[in-house]
């Protein structure tokens, strides 16, 4: 099988097996007092000033470790609207992740304001338009720094100058979870106040992830129990995921430069000989300010539901630009907010390459790819 889905997750990078297998007899609860605790402690601890160092945090307490991308979300957001007692303000685009979107309607539901700021057709936010819904009562401003489907690379440096400049006191939240892997995170140059990370999106295990807190961030926590993680982030800790995160962290970064020459130089070759082959075939999404992993490419007139099993069966594995959900087939809210109507977004596909992708692998997904049309002509 052909994988061409590493926008959805990707494999595990060999650092992180080792990681894992590392901590075969490191089994401790890192919240005890014993020797058996503290050599798990320390371990978690350790890893924890590394993933600080990587993403140019200033203190290793200003990571905060969780089960995934969708909690770090959820607490960022929610945690931040809901810091001061009564929910405030929520500022969020279009087209970021349901875990954003839904934290933000959850505070809706509380009481708090929620303004959703509107996508150009290529999906990108305008900082001004942002800016624009920032309010006095505005607690945090959530927008991605690449799209999950599209790939379409947001200017949050920009969004985090024109919040400031309209409302100091509020604080802003990038969703780095899709660009981790192929672009430059470092939290002081984004000027951000919080971020999210998912470790499956970049060869590490699944259920774990982080947010990162700038110091001095308040946060309502989002899971009730025990005062882990400074009190933020209640629940035993997961050392051994932290240090399989952790060391697919350091591969990634160690990697960057090659993947992104590399994998970028796939997708392109695959986009120019698909192109030749079927004309019709669009990219979606902005071409110049995207992720070099990402091919979101529109099929006019065809069905994405078919294609994917078409090319299930052909020996490849991509994903559409739609959800099944419930039996029938929603457009994605992303191709929505672009402008696109049902008919476009049900013909859209997303090809994503990653880590193991290899040289001649473009050319086979377009062979697939355009036998698959012509079986359907």
């Amino acid at each position: 099988m052909l994988y061409l889905d590493h926008a959805a997750t990707t494999p595990l990078r060999p650092s992180a097996w080792a990681a894992l297998e590392s901590f075969r007899h490191t089994f401790g609860n890192p919240s005890g007092v014993h020797e058996i605790s503290r050599s798990a402690k320390n371990a978690l601890e350790a890893a924890r000033e590394r993933a600080a160092g990587l993403l140019g945090a200033a203190r290793s307490d200003e990571i905060v470790f969780t089960a995934g991308g969708t909690e770090a979300d959820n607490l960022a957001v929610a945690g931040a609207a809901l810091a001061g007692g009564s929910p405030g303000d929520v500022v969020v685009s279009a087209v970021e992740h349901k875990a954003v979107l839904e934290s933000a309607a959850f505070i809706g539901r509380l009481g708090g304001r929620v303004d959703i700021v509107p996508v150009d057709g290529r999906g990108l936010i305008d900082p001004g338009a942002v800016a624009d819904a920032v309010g006095p009562d505005t607690a945090v401003v959530s927008t991605m720094l690449a799209n999950n489907e599209t790939g379409a690379l947001q200017s949050v440096g920009a969004i985090v100058e024109a919040v400031r400049e309209k409302n100091s006191a509020t604080l802003v939240h990038t969703d780095a979870v899709q660009a981790f892997i192929s672009e430059p995170v470092d939290v002081v140059a984004l000027g951000v106040d919080l971020l999210s990370l998912a470790a499956h999106k970049f060869g590490g295990p699944k259920g774990v992830g982080l947010l990162y807190v700038r110091d001095g961030v308040r946060l309502e926590p989002v899971l009730h129990g025990g005062s882990q993680e400074r009190g933020r982030r209640a629940g035993t800790h997961n050392p051994m995921g932290v240090a399989g995160m952790v060391a697919a962290m350091e591969e990634t970064v160690a990697d960057r430069t090659s993947f992104r020459a590399r994998v970028g130089g796939y997708r392109d070759t695959f986009e120019r000989l698909l192109a030749a082959a079927v004309p019709e075939a669009e990219v979606n999404g902005p071409p110049d300010r995207r992720l070099v992993q990402h091919a979101h490419l529109g099929f006019p007139g065809r069905s994405s539901e078919t294609l994917l099993i078409r090319f299930d069966q052909a020996g490849l594995a991509a994903a559409a630009g739609s959800a099944c959900q419930s039996g029938a087939v929603e457009v994605s809210h992303v191709l929505a907010a672009m402008g696109f109507d049902e008919a476009a977004a049900a013909a859209a596909i997303r090809f994503s390459f990653g880590w193991t992708t290899q040289p001649g692998d473009a050319e086979l997904a377009v062979k697939i790819v355009t036998g698959v049309l012509e079986d359907l002509a």
